[in-house]
């Protein structure tokens, strides 16, 4: 019996939004903010599923480090999170509940980030019987900042860069000088380009919803700067592009 598995994932690097799987289980939220101390320190999980079958699911976790470019899995769990139950069996058409806890240090210096990862176990088969079995894997961002602090986002530089297609596009070195996250997602984004002479050649305004379903979240961890390709593509590979940032109320 094989085995093939497909992620979706809550976020990568830029914070891609989380790829949906027709057919199959549900996961939400894909994004979690749990703080350290209080009423939010815990919040629900659910799982539906959409098979006709009996679902096996296994959530396991492990912390994430920032990145220049993102956040990268560290295959560590720290204990700093409680997910109960760990395991479930979900019938069709039926949605499971699961708490997700924040049980770690309650005096933090910087924000803390995690996957969840929610797992399709594997179906036990007759004996005698063999089929490939498609597994799905879904992986929920939870992160935890100090209690009172709120992130301050900053473009410190923005360049010409180019997509994987060759096209010019924005490329931002973005910073947050405090100890807790933010999102992008949480804002609007400015984006102009000029030509040799100074002249503006293009302006566009990302509103919080169009930084969503094109960027994804845009995590921004506490004290990280890190380099974002905004895709949106630039009339010319020459001249100066300029950014600016700012949360919504």
């Amino acid at each position: 019996m094989k085995h093939i598995e497909k992620f979706a994932l809550a976020m990568l690097c830029a914070a891609a939004a989380p790829i949906p799987a027709a057919t199959a289980m549900t996961v939400q939220p894909v994004v979690i903010d749990l703080q350290t101390s209080g009423r939010g320190m815990s919040q629900v999980l659910t799982v539906e599923n959409t098979f006709t079958n009996d679902l096996p699911v296994e959530l396991t976790i492990q912390e994430l480090e920032l990145t220049p470019d993102g956040v990268k899995k560290t295959g560590k769990d720290p204990g700093d999170l409680l997910v109960f139950p760990p395991q479930a069996l979900i019938p069709p058409g039926q949605t499971q509940t699961f708490r997700v806890q924040y049980v770690g240090d309650p005096q933090i210096k910087t924000s803390h980030h995690y996957y969840i990862t929610v797992a399709q176990l594997p179906v036990k088969l007759p004996e005698g019987q063999s089929a490939i079995q498609i597994l799905y894997n879904f992986q929920v961002l939870v992160s935890v900042g100090p209690n009172g602090v709120k992130p301050h986002i900053l473009i410190d530089n923005a360049t010409i860069g180019k997509d994987a297609a060759g096209k010019a596009i924005p490329v931002l070195q973005v910073r947050n000088d405090t100890p807790t996250y933010g999102y992008l997602s949480n804002g609007h984004l400015r984006i102009v380009e000029k030509d040799a002479s100074g002249k503006e050649i293009f302006s566009r305004s990302l509103s919080s919803a169009e930084i969503q379903q094109t960027m994804g979240f845009g995590l921004i961890g506490g004290g990280q700067v890190r380099s974002i390709k905004v895709p949106v593509e630039l009339p010319s590979a020459q001249g100066s592009v300029e950014a600016s940032f700012g949360f919504d109320r």
